[in-house]
């Protein structure tokens, strides 16, 4: 037998103003549902308008406070995307309580060809924010806002990483021209490499053909401007903000362990150590290192790891073990590992070396709360 659903009112928020707002680049579609009427309205702004979404609800507001004799109080949502979370802290300063929903938290609809609009995924949301609001467990995640100096702390890591990638792209071009022509690449990374090409001769004797040599010192200096910009990403800033030194103690802390260098410790904590994790499901569900298991009747098995967290996070950990491994012999969990391994095939190795992951990056976390050091892991400091 169903309850009936009728005197299940959200506690403490009937006279509340719920408000979903779909955000996108070009339109932000706010749904809204106001105590002095019963049903829910929709509203058309342009994308970005701030302005507009803050005086669309104070003009409710203003509307129900008539009807209802006070002024009402104002709960919104939205979900986490391309926004990021300056929206957040716009209608926190407006004192309306915004919360940021993790889009693949929120339930939908199993079938095979699911009807989806914004209009429909607006009232889904103020559906969900309802409910949260209502106490139901678990009816969505929300999404821990960093505060703005703790976003701007971790750009480094990240546009370390663009950089890189950047640095092989022109790197991989240089030599991939060369190869057309049978030459000797050398190393373009050098800053006298072109004097150096300048007199590198092809299997005819010739030299590099004028249009060629033109395109590869284009690359070059693109490839030099990037190594210059990395080189300026290594230089720590003049005046460090509390955020910046949390993270800058925190990578001190990890790079003393063996297997961790400067790249590693800086991404970990720029990308998830930087946190602050109340236990440690929620360190291997933000790395999205947990177990999706499906079991249903008679099938039980495993659908390997979930994959929901922080990808950056979650490759640096997977990275990480297998430096733990070489230079963490004697530790625990490489120990456990070899066991575990021991003349397995090369897919038990696979799915153990995701399980070390897990309980290594929980043991950094433990390190960085508690000092305490993995068990049996050495430091750099320490005399082997």
């Amino acid at each position: 037998m169903q309850a009936s659903t009728v005197d299940t009112p959200t506690a403490g928020h009937c006279g509340t103003i719920f408000a979903t707002i779909e955000l996108s680049q070009k339109t932000w579609l706010v749904t809204l549902h106001s105590p002095d009427r019963d049903r829910m309205s929709r509203h058309k702004l342009e994308g970005g308008d701030h302005a507009g979404l803050l005086a669309l609800i104070e003009s409710i507001r203003a509307r129900a406070a008539l009807k209802l004799g006070s002024a009402p109080k104002v709960v919104s949502c939205y979900e986490a995307g391309y926004d990021g979370f300056w929206l957040h802290r716009l209608l926190s300063a407006a004192g309306i309580a915004n919360h940021v929903f993790d889009p693949s938290s929120i339930a939908v609809d199993q079938r095979a060809r699911r009807v989806k609009t914004d209009r429909i995924d607006g009232e889904k949301m103020l559906r969900t924010l309802m409910a949260y609001l209502r106490g139901e467990p678990r009816v969505v995640r929300i999404v821990r806002v960093p505060t703005l100096e703790q976003e701007d702390a971790r750009r480094t890591s990240r546009e370390r990483e663009r950089l890189t990638k950047e640095q092989t792209a022109h790197t991989n071009r240089i030599k991939a021209l060369l190869r057309l022509l049978g030459m000797t690449v050398g190393n373009p990374r050098r800053r006298d490499w072109l004097t150096w090409l300048v007199k590198q001769r092809d299997w005819q004797g010739q030299e590099v053909p004028p249009q060629i040599m033109a395109e590869i010192k284009r690359e070059h200096a693109r490839l030099m401007l990037v190594r210059e910009q990395l080189d300026a990403l290594v230089q720590a800033p003049a005046d460090l903000t509390p955020a910046v030194a949390q993270i800058t103690e925190r990578s001190e802390l990890l790079l003393r362990l063996k297997s961790l260098g400067p790249a590693f410790a800086t991404t970990l904590t720029n990308e998830a150590f930087y946190k602050d994790f109340r236990n440690r499901r929620e360190v291997g569900s933000y790395f999205g290192l947990t177990p999706s298991p499906w079991q249903s009747c008679g099938i039980d098995r495993d659908q390997g790891i979930s994959k929901a967290g922080n990808p950056r996070a979650r490759c640096a950990a997977i990275e990480l073990a297998w430096l733990w491994l070489r230079h963490q012999p004697d530790s625990k969990l490489t120990q456990e590992y070899r066991r575990r391994t021991l003349d397995a095939s090369k897919r038990i190795k696979r799915v153990a070396i995701v399980a070390l992951a897990r309980k290594l990056i929980v043991a950094l976390w433990r390190y960085l709360t508690t000092g305490l050091v993995p068990d049996g892991a050495v430091l750099k400091t320490a005399k082997v």
